[in-house]
């Protein structure tokens, strides 16, 4: 660190963390801004690990944060790589209905789109087939032309390119311990700090514990995979996915077609014993896993927010024989052997409301003069980080004035 004196410090150099620092550097130009990282470079959990989708912003109810900065999201993010010269995949999305039953969720989410500015076509079965040919659908379907596909390690070293030629400083291998007034301690020492801003992802609910917030709110983690293609006879021209159940926060199990043309499905929403259960016993915290073993047994027992079904469903994915099963539901000419090889894990970092026993389904921050926590930023974050940035930034500013 260059200073002993930090006008702000924000712990976490996920894509939020470092949008908010460049944000905050833009808007405080004569200031020291700085962001820690307890790993040894920036965006190695889910900044680095999501589906690299860039959402279009119709799944999102007109009222909410996800929905106020998807579209915006989507198109400066898309303009970002287009100018730094970023792989992109500009394939759209195609939306598809199994049956009868899905066809007012369908509708919902053209009324969603419609609210949220964002462009959306309504097709039948012979048009979404002129855009996939081996696509399974009932009736209709809707294709989201500007959803696109980027490179998630990608633009992340872009961004901290630019955060650092902006002036800010990145620490990595530096963790946060504790804070006491204005003092800040972290695995390397301590210094003074004006303003701290947490952006922890999976850890954000327990630094903010520190701070006197989050006292409703833990993370549950669930643990995301793909299952990739092995052959050219598993691929797909657009991303596919099926109408998703708008009560839960996950999409259910989808095509993806990434910028290099590859094809994976998924992913799985599993339910994870700690915070960084990446693989094995990787990152394993005894503490981590009874906190969250207990609060999973909770949620199981009482089957607040259907989780029982959720978990069931969720871990019955850890199958390929499943996986590719829900995925022939929307594409024919599938076979189990196309799909043989397990992708980095991704660990989505959950907000629970423990007071209302309820999945957080939009954005959630707190702070106040002294400290600001960014609590909830899943999916689709990654779409919404700069914009969302810049409220981030605002709200702060309002705090502090």
């Amino acid at each position: 660190m260059q200073n002993d004196t930090v006008d702000f410090l924000i712990i976490g150099a996920g894509v939020i963390g470092l949008n908010l620092a460049l944000s905050l550097k833009r808007y405080f130009s004569d200031s020291c801004v700085c962001v820690i990282e307890k790993e040894s470079e920036p965006g190695l959990h889910a900044s680095g690990r999501n589906s690299g989708v860039l959402h279009a912003g119709f799944y999102y109810t007109a009222d909410s944060r996800k929905a106020r900065f998807c579209k915006e999201g989507n198109e400066r993010l898309t303009e970002y790589c287009l100018d730094k010269g970023l792989p992109i995949n500009r394939c759209g999305k195609l939306v598809v209905a199994a049956d009868a039953s899905e066809l007012e969720g369908l509708n919902e989410l053209l009324r969603r789109g419609q609210a949220n500015g964002v462009e959306l076509v309504c097709l039948d079965e012979d048009e979404a087939k002129g855009i996939e040919p081996r696509v399974k659908t009932f009736q209709k379907a809707l294709f989201s032309p500007t959803t696109a596909t980027v490179s998630p390690q990608r633009v992340m070293q872009a961004l901290i390119e630019d955060v650092k030629q902006a002036g800010v400083d990145v620490c990595t291998n530096e963790k946060f311990v504790s804070c006491k007034g204005n003092r800040v301690k972290t695995s390397h020492g301590a210094f003074d700090v004006a303003y701290v801003v947490n952006a922890a992802g999976l850890y954000a609910d327990k630094i903010a514990m520190q701070f006197g917030f989050s006292e409703q709110y833990r993370i549950l983690p669930f643990k995301g995979l793909y299952l990739y293609a092995n052959a050219s006879d598993a691929g797909v021209r657009t991303n596919i996915y099926p109408v998703p159940n708008l009560q839960q926060p996950f999409l259910g199990v989808h095509f993806t077609l990434d910028v290099e043309g590859k094809t994976k499905i998924g992913p799985t929403a599993i339910p994870a014993f700690w915070r960084e259960q990446y693989g094995g016993m990787e990152n394993f915290d005894v503490t981590e896993m009874l906190e969250i073993l207990t609060r999973d047994l909770g949620l199981l027992y009482q089957n607040h927010f259907g989780f029982r079904r959720v978990a069931i469903e969720e871990m019955r994915k850890l199958s390929r024989r499943q996986m590719v099963r829900l995925a022939d539901k929307m594409l024919s000419g599938l076979s189990q052997a196309s799909f043989d090889q397990w992708g980095k894990p991704g660990i989505r970092a959950q907000l629970v409301n423990i007071r209302e026993k309820k999945l957080e389904m939009d954005f959630q921050c707190e702070g106040d003069d002294r400290s600001f926590h960014v609590l909830n930023a899943v999916s689709p974050a990654f779409t919404c980080s700069m914009p969302f940035a810049d409220f981030l930034r605002d709200e702060i500013v309002a705090h502090l004035n």
